[in-house]
């Protein structure tokens, strides 16, 4: 029997969105029989960043984004793909990671159902194919993947070293923003979307 990794805590999750998306990038997201792998997320802060979907205020649309901490966010794109997000900061603050793409760990049949095709390396890259991969639609918004059941999150191994460049898709956003370095990547990884605008950072001190 594979042994599960520990939950993410609350605590984890109730930091600023920028910080937390760094250490995402290996950490695994379950659901049922299925296990992937983080390898590409983006940051969406609180409160002067106008990339964010809360940079109007709180909406319908866009409540789950407002905490507590260590919930989902799931919107749809364009009507057509679901987004996954994990809630960050304290609550009442409008922050949330953007999950861009994974890696399959287990259950890769029940992935290739859902997608209605075989997975390659590079299938799961992109924020469309990681809820298709795990079966999200908007009703799991709320949800806390800080508890067993359901989607959950769990740690992973730590990559120290990423990937960093702007967010995608963002053209209503400021100059500043748009050119903003918060998206992450794990240079280790194939499953990695628009890999020519990221760029390895330099050493990080311990």
């Amino acid at each position: 029997m594979v042994r599960a990794m520990p939950l993410l805590s609350e605590a984890f999750f109730a930091r600023d969105a920028l910080i937390v998306a760094r250490e995402l990038i290996g950490a695994e997201l379950v659901r049922d029989e299925v296990v992937v792998r983080i390898t590409e997320v983006e940051a969406y802060r609180h409160p002067s960043d106008s990339a964010s979907h809360c940079r109007m205020g709180r909406t319908a649309r866009n409540a789950p984004m407002w905490g507590p901490p260590g919930r989902a966010y799931v919107y749809l794109c364009y009507g057509v793909h679901s987004m996954l997000n994990l809630v960050t900061g304290s609550e009442g603050e409008g922050a949330a990671v953007l999950v861009r793409s994974v890696e399959a760990v287990r259950g890769i049949p029940t992935i290739e159902r859902r997608r209605g095709r075989r997975i390659g390396a590079r299938d799961l890259a992109g924020p469309g194919k990681v809820a298709q991969a795990l079966g999200l639609g908007t009703a799991w918004s709320h949800h806390p993947v800080i508890e067993a059941g359901g989607l959950e999150c769990r740690a992973g191994e730590r990559v120290e070293r990423l990937l960093v460049g702007p967010r995608v898709g963002i053209d209503y956003a400021t100059p500043r923003d748009r050119r903003a370095p918060y998206r992450f990547a794990d240079p280790a990884s194939t499953s990695v979307t628009e890999r020519s605008t990221l760029r390895l950072e330099r050493g990080r001190a311990s």
